[in-house]
């Protein structure tokens, strides 16, 4: 029987791989052993389908990554602002997708990703330098080390874009691309290392602090949201804010461009499984059942406190629920991702409605409130509800049963791990931030004159307006 089931795999493996159908059949007898080549050739087919299923589906996540940036958040935050902003606007995000992936290829993915300390990685990878289509087993066995480098680049792309809508209106085009262009080296490729590179002090994977950020929670959210903070605090506030109304121009664009960004959040989540298997899906469901949450946990808290459900509230709930569950995507149970959107929809709807009133900070398009402390928070929440049965990062104990993860297993340490992983972002990003702001700020000079914010980022940033209205 068991040659007669080695015979039936040899023969479906002639159908798997082209390559298989050449190798040598000792004998036609269906109880004719199999030979050494015979079986190295269908190890080679399994493994051959494996890295085709793999690298497509990492393909795949890295463009619904950067449909996530152009066109989800260009639309977005182009909707957000005011008509004479929307090109000023969306340019900012679109500039990112070209100036980063200059950036990346040239020396950011080396020290995001090369072997370098515990803060972080070194020159190896300066130009792509050693980037091949084989797979690197560090980082991700199966599937070509560029795939891993591409994909990786969109994350660095839309990091930096996000810090965008909260010094919306305000900031002169020239200076922003500078600042994002550093921060992008100085701030967000260390954090990649520490919490993802080999030898990284947070890595999961024997990191001094080991943390859990499956997709780049604490990488992308606490890193841009609190920067972006400390920039509209630095800019101050826009001309006539908050007495002068500044509703969206168009909740149409904000609309769809939040309907791309949930869609996208698919290949930032589920793509960071880096393979096509089980955790993939878990991280699939787990995004989906926290933007739902939160989108309800938004609408109807917004709908108590002002008396009417609105869209602009129910798309920032969700986008809230995806900041916030990023983190954990890779490590809770489905109903553990519920609970996460629920809290991240009310906690980030108080933070929009009451907090920044309270200290009267203008993050124009809620870059802060949503992201920043949806990454906070999804810190956390990580540490308290991640668990060994959907992903067990920690190893297995000497019975083959999964080692605790987060507090619901009994690792209460890794609520520490969290809460250090955290604090690093925050002081990376305040320190670094700070220092860049006012690094670009006596050399370029950041904010528009009177003049150019009254007449909008369209016409004063790039001579040209977003609607031509033809009497």
């Amino acid at each position: 029987m068991r040659r007669r089931c080695l015979s039936l795999l040899l023969l479906l493996g002639c159908f798997v791989s082209p390559a298989f159908a050449a190798a040598p059949i000792a004998s036609s007898s269906p109880d004719a052993p199999a030979t050494q080549a015979q079986i190295a050739a269908l190890q080679k087919a399994v493994a051959h389908a494996q890295m085709a299923g793999d690298n497509a589906w990492i393909l795949v996540s890295a463009a619904l990554v950067l449909l996530m940036t152009g066109p989800g958040l260009t639309l977005f935050y182009g909707g957000l602002v005011r008509r004479k902003n929307i090109l000023g606007t969306m340019m900012q995000s679109f500039a990112m997708m070209g100036l980063i992936t200059i950036v990346w290829a040239l020396v950011g993915y080396s020290l995001a990703f090369g072997h370098g300390n515990a803060f972080i990685g070194g020159l190896e990878h300066v130009f792509l330098h050693g980037v091949s289509l084989n797979p690197d087993p560090s980082y991700a066995p199966t599937i070509p080390e560029q795939t891993f480098m591409v994909y990786q680049l969109m994350f660095a792309i839309i990091t930096p874009a996000l810090i965008t809508g909260a010094v919306a209106e305000r900031v002169k085009f020239s200076a922003l691309a500078v600042f994002l262009t550093l921060w992008s080296l100085l701030i967000y490729c260390p954090m990649a290392h520490m919490v993802w590179g080999v030898g990284g002090l947070l890595n999961v994977v024997g990191g001094r602090w080991p943390c859990l950020d499956f997709a780049g929670g604490t990488v992308v959210h606490i890193t841009s949201g609190v920067s972006a903070l400390v920039a509209a605090i630095y800019l101050g506030k826009r001309s006539g804010y908050p007495e002068t109304p500044m509703p969206p121009h168009s909740m149409v664009l904000s609309f769809i461009g939040a309907c791309m960004l949930w869609v996208g959040w698919f290949g930032f989540n589920a793509g960071s499984a880096l393979s096509a298997g089980p955790l993939a899906t878990s991280a699939f469901i787990n995004t989906q059942f926290a933007a739902a949450s939160a989108a309800l946990s938004w609408t109807v808290l917004e709908w108590f406190l002002n008396g009417k459900p609105t869209a602009l509230g129910a798309i920032s709930g969700a986008v809230a629920g995806l900041a916030t569950i990023t983190q954990a995507s890779g490590y809770v149970q489905p109903m553990s991702a519920l609970w996460i959107g629920l809290i991240a929809g009310v906690v980030c709807c108080l933070m929009v409605f009451k907090v920044k009133k309270w200290f009267g900070y203008d993050d124009s398009l809620d870059a802060f409130g949503v992201h920043g402390m949806g990454g906070t928070m999804g810190a956390l929440l990580a540490g308290l509800l991640a668990s060994g049965s959907i992903n067990a990062v920690f190893g297995t104990d000497a019975a083959g049963h999964a080692r605790p993860v987060g507090a619901v297993d009994g690792n209460w340490g890794q609520v520490l791990n969290q809460l250090v992983a955290m604090g690093l972002g925050w002081g990376l990003a305040i320190v670094g931030t700070l220092v860049l702001l006012f690094l670009v700020d006596k050399t370029i000079g950041l904010r528009l004159t009177a003049a150019d914010e009254h007449e909008g980022l369209d016409v004063s940033q790039h001579g040209e307006e977003g609607y031509e209205f033809i009497a």
